[in-house]
């Protein structure tokens, strides 16, 4: 490893899930730090020093033509970079759909850089209740909640854009473009992994899904994909569980992640965003205090400027009081104006982060408020510290001093207990 050759790159499909593979590299001591758009020369000799290296999207909503486009440029820069292994980063439920974050169509765009005949595909992150057995997804319905195949899971199998109707990844990544998929199930992890990789790859698939039901599974999975990626670039596809296979392969890291002083939180309120659907999320938000909430209409805030405008005072009036937790209230959302309600709900938040000095900005889940994230004048995000699973608490980087060193916490819908706003505005 070099300093100027990042060993890992990493895309996240949305930026609350890009932040948790940033946590799992980051607490293995890799100096690593997730830009929210590829990044100029001069932002890359602000980073200093990386072992690796992240670019959050937002591919997660986009259809497949925009992804193509994005997707490779992106894949053109980590190639450029020398990244030996470039993990495309989707959510842990791998909730997509032929039409709509397609995991084929970013795979088409990247495997023309990383071109090792070794596509791996994890399907499972223990720690944040993901297991696939045989090739089939299990998710947790919250963090400790109960197991339920992903086809039957209470929010995931009727998620309003992508619902998981199909439980075998093979086939419901099939759907979306991806062929001659293999299968390495969990009984290969107790011995035999190597003979059993080569005998697969043997048939020249086009990926191979790798089971992933227990922690124990990923080191033995880890060891098969470095050593294989030492031989050529490699493209790998699942949730962070890519990253943490990986942990202690490498070498040790002598160095803390960022040598840097980070400094201490500022003084200042907690300003919160939920734009997320999810029961888990919104559980959250009825048993958090301390906020004053205010309910964010959708297309009001599309249509209707004064509206807009008393939103953001009242927004600017109520953090001179203490915490504020802005809350879309729409039930659903009709896929085509996913895009103009993110960059309305960032238009928000650019005017009250223009007159309020926050010390932390909590952002939990949804597309629209990742694409809301996006729209505001932070070019990274480096690693706090942890706060829940799948949300850690990171800090941002901006050549706006409002912006700059401030906290920022970003949360998918399934992610955290029933206190993470608690959590969220703690020290």
């Amino acid at each position: 490893m070099t300093n100027s050759s990042p060993l890992y790159g990493w895309y996240g499909d949305d930026f609350t899930g890009a932040t948790d593979t940033l946590s799992a590299l980051a607490e293995q001591g890799r100096r690593a730090l997730l830009f929210l758009r590829i990044p100029t020369p001069e932002q890359l000799i602000a980073a200093g020093p990386l072992d690796a290296i992240g670019i959050a999207g937002a591919t997660r909503s986009m259809e497949p033509v925009a992804m193509a486009a994005e997707l490779d440029e992106a894949g053109r820069f980590f190639a450029g970079q020398g990244v030996t292994l470039l993990h495309y980063k989707c959510c842990s439920t791998f909730d997509s759909a032929p039409d709509v974050g397609s995991i084929g169509a970013a795979v088409k765009a990247l495997r023309p850089y990383f071109q090792n005949p070794f596509l791996p595909i994890l399907g499972g992150q223990p720690n944040l209740g993901r297991y696939c057995l045989f090739g089939n997804l299990f998710a947790a319905a919250g963090i400790g909640g109960v197991v339920h195949r992903i086809d039957r899971h209470p929010t995931m199998s009727v998620h309003p854009v992508t619902p998981m109707a199909e439980a075998d990844l093979r086939r419901h990544l099939m759907a979306q473009g991806l062929e001659r998929i293999a299968l390495l199930d969990y009984r290969n992890w107790e011995g035999g992994a190597e003979d059993a990789l080569a005998a697969c790859l043997a048939t020249e698939p086009g990926a191979v899904l790798l089971d992933v039901a227990r922690a124990s599974d990923l080191p033995v999975i880890g060891k098969l994909i470095s050593q294989r990626a030492q031989a050529q670039p490699m493209l790998a596809v699942g949730p962070s569980s890519v990253a943490q296979a990986l942990a202690g392969l490498w070498g040790v890291q002598e160095e803390a992640a960022d040598a840097r002083a980070v400094p201490l939180r500022r003084d200042g309120p907690v300003l919160a965003l939920v734009g997320s659907l999810s029961p888990v999320t919104r559980a959250q938000v009825e048993v958090a205090t301390g906020f004053a909430k205010l309910a964010i209409e959708p297309r009001r805030l599309l249509d209707d400027e004064a509206y807009a405008e008393a939103l953001r005072q009242e927004a600017l009036r109520r953090l001179t009081e203490g915490h504020v937790m802005l809350i879309t209230e729409r039930p659903s959302q009709a896929p085509e104006n996913a895009g103009s309600v993110a960059a309305a709900t960032g238009l928000l938040l650019r005017g009250i982060i223009a007159q309020a000095r926050l010390s932390r900005l909590v952002v939990a889940g949804g597309d629209t408020s990742s694409l809301a994230v996006k729209s505001l004048d932070i070019w990274g995000l480096s690693y706090r510290g942890p706060l829940a699973s799948g949300a850690p608490l990171c800090r941002t980087h901006s050549d706006d001093p409002r912006l700059d060193d401030l906290d920022i916490v970003l949360k998918g819908g399934q992610m955290g207990p029933v206190d993470f706003f608690a959590r969220a505005t703690a020290g």
